[in-house]
């Protein structure tokens, strides 16, 4: 070893003992190869006797200098926190798992009890992931609370070998009687994709403990987000879900919303650049307005979101006293939305909780933009003629009236959340024949109110994406996929006038009809008497 390193390497030591049982070589940028490079490292390691934490971030290590440093572990017993990121800068992408195993190793033999496992940003692949197998399955990780894993490159094939080691370490854990807690799990960066995310949504729903969950940027679309959000649901003390830059769209966002609705302590959510857009926002306001009661931050910036969806989340904020921050950047505003945004903040004495929007997109153009081989077919639930087992004749007579006595199909038939588009084309399909002959009038108003009273009986969930989903149809709001708009005629909108007027449509589904209407009337001018008449009752009925 040179002189230099050797005077380096002391100067180094001298500044170690940071208190609280650690010792700290971080960011030294020490080449730590062979047994002889880290002699004096391994001395200082020995003599501590109450040594809890070890920072080895921001070196190098070799596996010869690795199975030095596992052999000075293994009398470490009270060793808990091991700070290991940025470890194999330069490294042979095959040396990593041998000096993983070797660390491993001397943790195991020691018999130390993690509660901190950090190995972000050592782009060790799968095979890294095998590298701590044997480590997380032991009863030195049965004690972890956090697990930082961002930035290891360790794709779908590294995700579902962690996904197994959790599972396998919960199961022993649980055998023993010191069932594994772990409260953070760090995974960014990792190239998961859907099948990785989804196995390890399975581990995390056996868990339940999670606190923070942190998976950005891991090219997880619908599928993978919401297999995510079925496992967040049992992790009832979750604080922080930062999902950032992944594929969400409208079905991932909705069933990510659903989860949200069980969760009493979320604190952060951060949904940025995942294409949440029109639907999923208001879907977002839904969960905002029913829920989410100590929510600090949530992030919806670069997601297609337009004005009006802007505007419903705004105004679903009115009770969130916690609220800190809210970020609607990069979004399809427009410059009076962006305006429009702003005065609603600052209406509620929120304006300074808004982030900037500083790189809004603009109203977005007048054709759809589809996203990439993601249409919204409604999948199985629209490929007969009925919906979850309800036949459209069940609401409809042959003479296109309902009967006024509602028949027990119509009671037992939920919407499905996820597709609700039969429903509503049914409520559609009545409202057009409506008439002002007296007779016919009435029955196509007790229909309406009927459908859409039961319609609205459900959550704030359900009801927000009924409402979005008929002004989606309507052509008055931006959606996803190619559904083919209903023709547009004065029924539609002198139906929803008169539901507007009955106590079964809540305040604030007049607040978010007005919203959106106002917003979008050239899309309703073809029937501009009518839609005068409904603005009218929508702005009366929100002042109430």
């Amino acid at each position: 070893m040179a002189s230099d390193d050797i005077a380096q390497l002391v100067q180094a030591l001298s500044k170690t003992h940071l208190g609280d049982g650690e010792l700290s070589y971080k960011g030294l940028g020490l080449k730590l190869d062979n047994a002889e490079s880290v002699e004096g490292l391994v001395q200082e390691i020995e003599q501590y006797q109450d040594l809890r934490a070890l920072r080895l971030e921001g070196n190098t290590l070799g596996v010869d200098a690795a199975r030095a440093i596992a052999k000075a572990l293994e009398s470490k017993q009270q060793l808990q926190r091991c700070y290991w990121s940025d470890l194999f800068t330069g490294r042979l992408r095959s040396e990593i798992p041998m000096a993983l195993k070797s660390l491993g190793s001397g943790l195991m033999t020691a018999g130390a009890r993690l509660t901190v496992l950090d190995l972000s940003d050592n782009a060790f692949g799968p095979d890294g992931v095998k590298g701590i197998d044997q480590l997380l399955r032991s009863a030195a990780c049965h004690t972890l609370r956090e697990l930082r894993l961002n930035n290891c490159g360790m794709g779908i094939g590294g995700g579902k070998i962690l996904a197994e080691v959790l599972t396998e370490c919960q199961r022993r854990s649980l055998a023993e009687g010191t069932p594994l807690t772990l409260r953070v799990f760090v995974a960014g960066r990792n190239r998961l994709e859907n099948e990785g995310a989804s196995a390890l949504a399975k581990a995390f729903q056996l868990m339940g403990s999670l606190e923070e969950v942190h998976m950005p940027q891991n090219g997880i679309n619908h599928a993978g987000v919401t297999a995510l959000a079925s496992a967040m649901q049992h992790n009832k003390d979750l604080r922080v879900l930062n999902l950032n830059d992944n594929t969400f769209t409208k079905r991932g966002t909705l069933a990510m919303a659903q989860a949200l609705g069980h969760l009493r302590n979320i604190q952060v959510i951060n949904f940025g650049d995942c294409l949440v857009r029109c639907e999923g926002a208001i879907a977002m306001a839904a969960v905002l307005r029913e829920g989410l009661p100590v929510l600090k931050e949530l992030n919806l910036s670069f997601g297609e979101i337009t004005e009006a969806a802007a505007l419903v989340v705004a105004q679903a904020l009115v009770d969130k006293s916690h609220m800190e921050k809210v970020d609607l950047n990069g979004n399809c505003l427009g410059e009076e939305g962006c305006e429009a945004l702003r005065e609603a903040m600052a209406a509620q004495d929120k304006g300074d909780m808004l982030a900037s929007l500083s790189d809004d997109e603009g109203e977005p153009d007048e054709e759809d933009n589809d996203d990439e081989g993601e249409h919204e077919d409604d999948d199985d639930a629209d490929a007969s003629n009925g919906y979850n087992g309800c036949n459209e004749d069940d609401f409809v007579k042959e003479n296109g009236m309902m009967a006024n006595e509602e028949s027990p199909s119509i009671s037992q038939c939920p919407v499905n959340i996820l597709h609700p588009h039969k429903a509503v084309d049914v409520l559609l399909k009545v409202a057009s024949l409506y008439c002002e002959e007296p007779v016919p009038k009435m029955a196509v108003l007790e229909t309406f109110d009927m459908l859409l009273r039961k319609l609205l009986s459900s959550s704030a969930l359900q009801t927000y994406v009924t409402f979005s989903t008929l002004l989606v149809l309507m052509g008055v709001l931006k959606g996803e996929g190619k559904r083919k708009k209903v023709a547009l005629v004065p029924g539609h909108l002198l139906c929803l006038e008169h539901a507007v007027q009955q106590d079964y449509l809540a305040q604030h589904h007049a607040s978010l009809l007005h919203c959106i209407l106002s917003k979008n009337r050239e899309a309703l001018k073809s029937c501009s008497s009518s839609v005068d008449r409904l603005i009218s009752a929508l702005e009366k009925r929100c002042l109430d």
